[in-house]
């Protein structure tokens, strides 16, 4: 996306070259115009006596005869073709409708899991921002009409309902009330609120009477209205009658299930619902780490956070320096491609909506940065890096997630790693490559953990217990980027190559 700002920013270099060379174009017609308008008010005073002189013959002659065809050359010279030429070569590097709708659903995730109000995002009133951007009346229709298209009718009535409310304060807009009214009328219709439908309907009757949809749908609400009352009133007089006999209804017990997953993970993006108990607290430390005098570490440990304690995540600070962040996103830059997924049933990869970010994959023999970063992993961790994956780039930009997902295989994917053969993922290595202004934080649903990214950290967590049975406590997710863009890079290590580095449990969650 930054290349595209780029590519516009040529573009529009480009667009003002043509307006230049047209305003040109123009300002030399005008002159010829206005030389000739003079020239023919004298003459047609007196004609004859104008043509009495002979050069004002022979200029009339050369006029009509070579400079009226040079006139009409200029005239219709295409001034357009640089512009349009350069504009058919940067088309190809153009987003597509799929990517617009891609944005369009990143703009309403963000709305839902940190509940914004639509005001709040149209007035760009988002927290932390450096370069404030409000949106029109018309770019709000536009995300409505994304939604409506996704058959989103809770999202078409929110952006369809600020689009209206910006043209009524008075807002100068292509589109119009009507048309307007007209989607956020069924979009509450399909909801099942009738008469606010109704109501909406007679409103954009009011500013054009012969809209004949509109018609239509006010005869069709009345009706079902009208039905509706009617059957409510026979249930009624039907109730009443039975209100004696009816046993009395016993109080409903207030129910103890806990949150739904997905509102326990959207609360931890927001920073609540973290579970850090003072008694919690008090087990998490600080300290100067050379993980059993590791002879690279013995002079110079590094500085280890505890982030968590059950499952134990541990944070490292100042652990990748500014230049090595530099050398990894210019390596991994030019082959970001759509991060994929393990298919639980094929144990293939694929792209999945819950999945929202581009990744690229490094190898040690490709720079000596990428060979250093992955022999400071093995320092710090004391496993083996030959059977890990390669390092792994990612990059979420605004409203860029991966939803709470488990990084080891489970025993109902008995072949989601059968193809690496190394085993499961034993634990995950994780670099902050960025700060992020707003969001994206990797949360744990199950155990109300929060870990905020800080550029330059990286945290580590086992997948696996000892015994090689799955931490089901580890399952994790990435929040959605609110403000900003994360880069994150991570590396993931497998079972073989382990076993004498962390010997077997001898119970299954030691």
């Amino acid at each position: 996306m930054t290349d595209l700002l780029y590519t516009e920013k040529d573009l529009v270099t480009s667009l003002k070259d043509y307006v230049q060379a047209e305003e040109s174009k123009l300002e030399k017609i005008k002159k010829w115009a206005d030389k000739l308008d003079s020239l023919s008010a004298t003459a047609t005073q007196d004609p004859e006596g104008f043509l009495g002189h002979p050069v004002n013959a022979f200029k009339l002659m050369k006029r009509l005869n070579t400079e009226w065809a040079e006139l009409e050359s200029l005239v219709l010279k295409d001034m357009t073709d640089v512009f349009i030429s350069n504009l058919t070569i940067q088309r190809q590097y153009f987003p597509t409708n799929e990517d617009q709708t891609g944005a369009a659903k990143a703009l309403l995730r963000l709305q839902d899991t940190y509940q914004l109000d639509t005001n709040t995002i149209s007035t760009g009133n988002l927290p932390g921002v450096t370069y404030r951007s409000t949106m029109t009346a018309e770019d709000c229709f536009e995300l409505g009409k994304i939604a409506y298209t996704e058959a989103d009718y809770y999202h078409t009535e929110l952006w369809m309902a600020q689009a209206l409310k910006q043209l009524d304060e008075g807002e100068e807009s292509a589109v119009d009330k009507v048309t307007v009214l007209d989607y956020l009328s069924y979009a509450i219709y399909q909801q099942g609120e009738m008469e606010r439908a109704l109501e909406l309907t007679n409103r954009l009757l009011e500013i054009d009477p012969d809209h004949q949809r509109a018609n239509s749908n006010v005869k069709y609400f009345e009706y079902q209205l009208k039905k509706q009352h009617q059957e409510e009133s026979e249930k009624a007089m039907k109730g009443q009658e039975k209100r004696e006999k009816r046993a009395p209804k016993t109080k409903r017990k207030r129910t103890n299930d806990p949150l739904p997953e997905r509102n326990r993970y959207e609360q931890l993006c927001r920073g609540e619902g973290v579970k850090l108990t003072p008694r919690r607290q008090s087990r998490l430390f600080c300290r100067y780490f050379d993980n059993g005098r590791s002879p690279r570490y013995l002079l110079g440990p590094v500085k280890q956070e505890d982030e968590w304690d059950s499952p134990r995540i541990v944070r490292y600070h100042d652990i990748i320096s500014e230049s090595e962040i530099a050398t990894v996103k210019e390596l991994a830059k030019p082959r970001l491609r759509r991060a994929t997924v393990h298919d639980p049933q094929t144990g293939e990869l694929t792209t999945a909506q819950y999945r929202v970010s581009k990744s690229a994959w490094l190898t040690a023999y490709e720079h000596p940065v990428v060979a250093k970063i992955n022999q400071r992993i093995e320092d710090i961790t004391g496993l083996n890096m030959d059977t890990a994956e390669e390092l792994q780039v990612a990059n979420y930009g605004v409203g860029g997630q991966y939803e709470p997902h488990f990084d080891f295989g489970r025993k109902d994917e008995p072949d989601a790693f059968k193809e690496l053969g190394t085993g499961n993922r034993i634990a995950t290595w994780l670099f902050y490559m960025s700060n992020v202004t707003a969001g994206g934080a990797t949360v744990f649903p199950d155990v109300g953990a929060a870990v905020w990214p800080i550029k330059g950290t990286a945290v580590f967590w086992y997948n696996l217990f000892a015994s090689g049975e799955g931490d089901y406590s580890t399952r994790h997710a990435a929040c959605p980027v609110l403000v900003g863009n994360k880069w994150v890079s991570n590396k993931w290590i497998h079972e073989r190559g382990q076993e004498f580095r962390r010997p077997c449990g001898l119970t299954e969650v030691e």
